[in-house]
């Protein structure tokens, strides 16, 4: 069937395209882009005042399956991704088991083959068991479908360790994706280190470890030659090294979540652990500089971490409950309402960022609108008004410190393949 898109503002970075267009698809792919298309035996999607964007990339979630599908499934996490606007996710290792070997790999693409409303791309683990003594099956997972490595909330703090992971990701041209966090120096900590964590009389976790990390890095990336990315950075100093590191020409990318431009530690409304996550809220100085990192360029792209827990897990005591909350539906309106009504920047910056800027961290062929391309199609309005609730979200877990904030702006419909899969006024299309 063919469907097409009329009298949206298209925009795509990666070619400079900024105008009203009609986008006819056909099938699988996108057959056509101009000022006016006629195709009488078409569906037509009506997408006036609205913005015709590449299909979404997050390339930072969890997916829980195999092993923790009480807390998110391939399936669920993909129609939540589906309804904050992503066509293409990426789902971090910490799974049980862990994502470390190829028969791990090759069973979550084929559930995703069998359940997703999205695509699905699987990152593999660096270490075995993500324990930071010896290298995970790298060649072996790369060949099944893992676009990247990473051993996400644990971070690697053997460096020896690290550099051979840097190495051996090179030779197959993936991306190493890196938690940023010194151990010995935020063991014990729940919230950033500072007056509110005094306040609360919780640990504190402190800036430096991140930065230490993030320094360790950057030297073995421009050692090894490799990829690096910096998962969720939330520090300025941390941004000023990537900074740095770029203008020296080093391999380095990082993304930055939308809960850590959007709040910060002063926000945590006392113990409620909805607001407890790695890392944790920074200061306004902090989130000042990510949005300056996102606007020139040094921060790569907005990715959600989304991390659901189920409330039984996270509704414990703020010490004892896990970190992490989840951000897939609240991503493009937290975006919105932050860097674009803000007039911190345009249109096709914020696109870019959610579009082929992310999906360039991680080499992947999504992010492009564009005849001849895979029909992935992300519909939304600057204006649309809607409330986010989590007794209505489309992920299993409900752990999101968002719970009934009203948005100005966010998807409206979101198009995998050529299939409308979620629209805002149908919602979950595809079942």
């Amino acid at each position: 069937m063919r469907l097409l898109i009329r009298n949206g503002r298209a925009i795509d970075p990666a070619t400079g395209l900024d105008a009203k267009r009609d986008v006819l698809i056909d099938g699988a792919s996108i057959v056509a882009i101009e000022p006016r298309i006629e195709c009488p035996d078409a569906r037509v999607l009506e997408a006036e005042g609205q913005i015709v964007a590449p299909g979404f990339v997050d390339i930072h979630v969890h997916l829980r399956e195999p092993g923790i599908e009480h807390a998110e499934t391939i399936e669920s996490g993909s129609r939540a991704a589906a309804a904050g606007g992503f066509t293409s996710v990426c789902c971090m290792p910490n799974t049980f088991p862990v994502n470390d070997s190829a028969q791990v790999t090759s069973f979550i693409v084929e559930r995703a083959r069998r359940t997703a409303a999205v695509h699905i791309h699987p990152i593999g683990a660096i270490s075995k068991g993500s324990k930071g003594e010896r290298l995970a099956d790298i060649g072996a997972m790369h060949a099944e479908g893992a676009v990247a490595i990473s051993d996400d909330g644990i971070p690697v703090m053997n460096s020896g360790l690290m550099r051979r992971a840097m190495k051996y990701a090179a030779s197959f041209g993936i991306t190493v994706i890196d938690h940023c966090e010194d151990l010995n120096l935020s063991c014990g900590g729940d919230i950033h280190e500072g007056i509110q964590s005094m306040r609360l009389g919780l640990g504190g976790l402190p800036s430096c470890a991140e930065d230490v990390m993030v320094a360790r890095d950057i030297i073995l990336a421009a050692d090894t030659g490799a990829r690096i990315h910096i998962a969720h950075i939330s520090t300025a100093s941390s941004i000023a090294m990537v900074r740095h590191a770029k203008s020296l020409g080093i391999p380095v990318t990082s993304e930055v979540t939308p809960h850590h431009f959007a709040l910060t530690d002063e926000r945590i409304p006392g113990y409620d652990s909805n607001f407890k996550m790695k890392p944790p809220l920074r200061t306004q100085r902090d989130i000042d500089a990510s949005i300056e990192g996102l606007a020139d360029g040094t921060i790569d792209c907005i990715a959600t971490d989304h991390a659901p827990h189920t409330g039984h897990t996270k509704m414990q005591e703020f010490e004892r409950c896990p970190f992490g909350v989840t951000g897939l539906e609240t991503a493009l309106g937290l975006a919105l309402e932050n860097l674009y009504h803000t007039g911190t920047m345009d249109l096709p910056r914020l696109v870019q960022l959610f579009t082929n800027a992310a999906s360039d961290c991680l080499g992947l062929d999504h992010g492009r609108l564009r005849p001849g391309r895979e029909a992935d199609v992300t519909l939304f309005s600057t204006e649309r008004e809607w409330t986010f609730s989590v007794n209505n979200t489309l992920s299993k877990s409900r752990n999101s410190p968002f719970d009934g904030t009203e948005f100005r702006g966010g998807p409206t419909a979101t198009i995998v393949s050529g299939e409308v899969v979620w629209t805002a006024e149908e919602g979950l299309v595809k079942r």
